[in-house]
């Protein structure tokens, strides 16, 4: 079975907002300013922007197939964001993976759905819901309640609202390296400053949280015993190893081998 466990980052659709709000002549941080502004004037508080609101800057995946697991980013720093929710699209294509994530259905899926939607991205294979193929009847992404689409938080939460939980704090209960230098947050600020590729790594280290916690997911369903869950932990580090990237390495050094 393959596993695809994905995140993606964000920043305000300034493009979009400027239409919506007739900005023309204000720079991009302005628009984002005044888009906070009304958000925070319909919450009360929060300047969290709705989903079709937010434009996709990176998509970071960790890949479990065959005997291999890897994690990457999608596409090159620099490229388009059509380009990244494209080939997101073209990966359940080719493996029909189940997915995986944290608070993949109450945010990153209803964003790439709505930016799909803006490119005009078709995605057959993740729309399916039995009328081509009869086992996605009973199994497929969309629906809330099924395993093609594994979010974590909703699941380990047994869709309780009050009782989810950030990914950052799971993480540490488990003895998980959590965040590691920057948070969702940030991104845009690190966006302005051009700094893609550390919000990239940034994410990279976002889903390998996620896919560990998988893991113990996974041993708490018995799908894993404890020598199966041991053994993916360790792949999961000799990649992390012979990867040999800073941020993966920090990762690593930050993850004790005692935990679990």
């Amino acid at each position: 079975m393959n596993v695809l466990v994905f995140d993606i980052e964000t920043v305000p659709d300034v493009e979009t907002g400027r239409a919506l709000y007739d900005l023309d002549g204000l720079s991009d941080k302005d628009v984002a300013r005044v888009m906070f502004h009304k958000r925070r004037e319909q919450t009360g508080d929060s300047d969290f922007l709705r989903h079709h609101l937010h434009r996709v800057v990176a998509i970071s995946v960790v890949l479990r197939r065959a005997d291999t697991v890897s994690v990457w980013s999608l596409g090159e720093a620099n490229a388009g964001e059509a380009e990244l929710v494209r080939r997101f699209y073209d990966g359940i294509e080719k493996y029909t993976p189940t997915l995986v994530s944290w608070n993949g259905s109450g945010f990153d899926l209803p964003v790439l759905h709505y930016r799909a939607l803006k490119h005009g991205i078709s995605a057959p294979r993740y729309w399916e819901t039995g009328a081509d193929d009869q086992s996605f009847r009973w199994n497929n992404y969309i629906s809330r309640y099924h395993e093609r689409h594994t979010d974590l938080m909703d699941v380990l939460s047994a869709y309780q609202p009050r009782a989810t939980a950030p990914l950052d704090e799971v993480a540490v209960l488990l003895g998980l390296p959590g965040k590691m230098g920057m948070s969702g947050a940030a991104v845009w600020d690190q966006y302005q400053d051009g700094k893609i590729e550390d919000i990239r790594n940034y994410c990279e280290t976002d889903v390998l949280n996620t896919y560990l916690v998988y893991l113990r997911y996974e041993l708490l369903r018995g799908n894993l015993d404890e020598a199966g869950f041991k053994r993916e932990e360790k792949l999961v580090r000799d990649t992390l190893a012979a990867a040999a990237k800073p941020h993966l390495s920090a990762f690593l050094a930050a993850w004790p081998e005692t935990a679990g």
